[in-house]
């Protein structure tokens, strides 16, 4: 998607998304920005806005680790060959 509208608008990944990893797929993959809605459900249902907030933390952290392990330190210029796409 990111390569057919090029710079044109902010492509946006939203649905799937369940841990740090998954946010950092979408980022390299192109996406200006993630959404988790999903999650934040989850955790509120289990613990209200506390639960919201552990759900939260969770996958800062997550994130976090995982663009150590790849070298990264910015969310904000993951580069693409930070993962492989499927083929």
């Amino acid at each position: 998607m990111v390569d057919a509208v090029g710079d044109d608008v902010e492509v946006y990944a939203d649905g799937g998304i369940r841990s740090g990893s998954d946010v950092l797929t979408a980022l390299a993959l192109g996406a200006s920005a993630v959404f988790v809605g999903r999650p934040t459900i989850w955790g509120l249902a289990g613990g209200g806005a506390e639960g919201v907030a552990r759900v939260l933390a969770g996958l800062t952290e997550e994130l976090a680790h995982t663009m150590a392990l790849c070298g990264l330190d910015d969310v904000r210029s993951v580069p693409r060959d930070s993962v492989t796409p499927a083929r």
